[in-house]
């Protein structure tokens, strides 16, 4: 328990999350030995070299490959005039083509910005002046997009990949059917672009320099609407990046307390690369254990990634809620072979306990729900990795990782106590990119970083998550969580998927609406109401019920709220 003085000052007084962390686990990260992720990806392409590295569509790239083909792409960014510290953009989904480009600006000693393919040109125009970047890599079926957002911006070279530019002799017919039968590449016209296999033609033959890079020196700009809405870059450092891949490793010692480990770990890559919890957990740490990446493309197209994932024996999957429960849902679900799987790491938005039941039933793995944001890297907090029990918290700190419950005036808040989850630790961000005021706002004197979600801390130094500090429902000057409402919805057998949010009422000042997908068509609004009725007080019942074909949705599949609510 704090004392008062701790509770006084905003200072945790006692991290009572170790008592609770496994044997094998240290509370603290060693001083870290790698000074850039260059050099990270480097001694493991030397050390791996034999290995696969990452599979997209049935071609493997190893780790000798993964080493020559970022080194054309680092030589080539060197020959074209960029300073140290550009920033490059990488505008693709999960092709071998993203770790290419990704891993070849950082050897280049340039900076990657992330960029989400389905960005609308004023989107894309905004991230690519706000950052000043002065490079992209893209794949064609978005050039459309980069052809109408590039005349606004920096950027003076442009490069351009087919979809099957790294799959052999099968690339062309990849890029056959997916230019003429299917006609997903929107006519585009970019003057005096090169494309990516001439970039790794001439940079092959051309000398690279030493990045010269260190810890301090900020690796990705990582986009996001953070706290306040406002798109803004997470300025993410080398040292950030590289802390938070050993505190995952050390976390991932509680696997093998009672069973060897594989010598070769296979990851599912499902959530997109350029998303902050694929690039970490997938790419950065796989890439240094000499892990093998499956890549996948198209995660929304189920039924294709469920026959992708049947023909691997995975080991780690990491997830979200809505795709979970969208694979239980195909025909082809019960041929995946989850003898092997050691952890179904869940993220980026809350696991729901009917989900994360009904997996546990047909597959006997527990869902393991971690948390992060991309000011963190992403992850400050995991469950036990040695468990397999869904515990329906965000778990516990992360070695060398603080995590305070805080109140409005900054103060700490005793055990079961709901307030912001505020994160310290050697991952958090360096801070916006060129918005002081913006990094002010969310960082304290101390060194936390204001989530944004609201929160409260068990005895036993477990914090679960309520909701969204900006997705709280006001009714009657009473606290209502969005989260709770829609685990309550999703636990009727009738309903595919759920989401709460608040309405304007002239009565309580905001009323609950839930929209609904059903699964089953006969599911009607007499029976959400009763089932709502029996496990929710009254303020918390939906005042409101809307039945819809589909919920907006992220490109990495978290529900948005916020079109909802209009």
């Amino acid at each position: 328990m704090q004392d008062q003085d701790a509770k006084a000052t905003g200072a945790p007084a006692e991290k009572i999350w170790l008592a609770s962390y496994p044997p094998v686990v240290p509370a603290e990260i060693e001083p870290l030995r790698d000074t850039s992720l260059s050099q990270v990806l480097e001694a493991s392409c030397k050390r791996h070299a034999a290995r696969i590295a990452f599979t997209s569509m049935g071609r493997d790239m190893t780790y000798a490959e993964l080493d020559r083909k970022s080194r054309a792409v680092a030589a080539w960014l060197q020959s074209i005039g960029l300073e140290r510290g550009d920033r490059v953009a990488v505008m693709m989904p999960n092709l071998l083509q993203n770790p290419v480009a990704v891993y070849g600006i950082l050897r280049a000693g340039f900076v990657v910005v992330n960029v989400n393919p389905l960005y609308t040109p004023r989107e894309l125009e905004y991230q690519l002046n706000d950052s000043g970047a002065k490079a992209i890599f893209v794949l064609e079926n978005f050039a459309h997009t980069v052809q109408q957002a590039a005349p606004k911006t920096k950027v003076k070279h442009i490069v351009v990949t087919a979809m099957g530019d790294m799959l052999g002799l099968k690339g062309h017919l990849v890029n056959f059917v997916v230019r003429k039968v299917k006609k997903m590449v929107p006519a585009w016209s970019l003057p005096g672009h090169i494309g990516f296999r001439a970039v790794l033609g001439r940079g092959a033959s051309l000398p690279l320099s030493p990045s010269e890079r260190g810890g301090n020196d900020i690796a990705f700009l990582q986009y996001t609407g953070g706290t306040t809405g406002v798109s803004k870059g997470a300025a993410l450092t080398h040292a950030n990046l590289i802390a938070n891949r050993d505190q995952i490793l050390l976390w991932l010692r509680a696997c093998f307390i009672d069973r060897p480990q594989p010598e070769i770990l296979r990851l599912v890559c499902a959530l997109p690369l350029y998303h902050i919890f694929a690039l970490t957990v997938n790419s950065l740490m796989g890439v240094s254990i000499g892990g093998h990446n499956v890549l996948i493309a198209n995660p929304r197209d189920i039924p294709a990634f469920t026959k992708e994932m049947a023909k691997y024996r995975f080991h780690i999957f990491p997830g979200l809620n809505t795709l979970f429960n969208a694979m239980m849902n195909c025909p082809d679900f019960g041929r995946i072979d989850f003898s092997q799987m050691l952890l179904v790491l869940g993220g980026g938005m809350a696991v729901q306990r009917p989900v994360a039941d009904r997996w546990f039933e047909k597959t006997g793995i527990a869902i393991t729900e971690g948390y992060g944001l991309s000011e963190t890297s992403p992850v400050a907090t995991a469950n036990r990795f040695d468990s397999n029990t869904f515990t329906g918290s965000i778990g516990l700190p992360l070695p060398s990782t603080d995590i305070a419950i805080r109140d409005e005036l900054g103060r700490d808040l005793l055990a079961g106590e709901i307030g912001e989850i505020c994160i310290r630790g050697p991952q958090v961000m360096a801070g916006y990119w060129q918005r002081p005021d913006e990094t002010l706002r969310v960082m304290t004197e101390d060194g936390f970083f204001r989530s944004g979600d609201m929160g409260y801390m068990t005895p036993e130094g477990y914090t679960r998550i309520v909701d969204r500090k900006k997705d709280m429902i006001l009714v009657s000057g009473f606290n209502v969580y969005p989260n709770e409402i829609e685990e309550v919805a999703a636990m009727l057998p009738g309903v595919l998927e759920a989401a709460a949010v608040g309405v304007a009422d002239e009565h309580s000042g905001e009323a609950v609406k839930l929209f609904v997908v059903r699964k089953d068509p006969d599911l009607t609004e007499e029976a959400i109401r009763a089932h709502c009725a029996a496990n929710l007080t009254n303020y918390k019942r939906p005042r409101h019920i809307e039945f819809r074909t589909e919920l907006p949705k992220s490109p990495v599949g978290k529900i948005l709220r916020k079109e909802l609510r209009g």
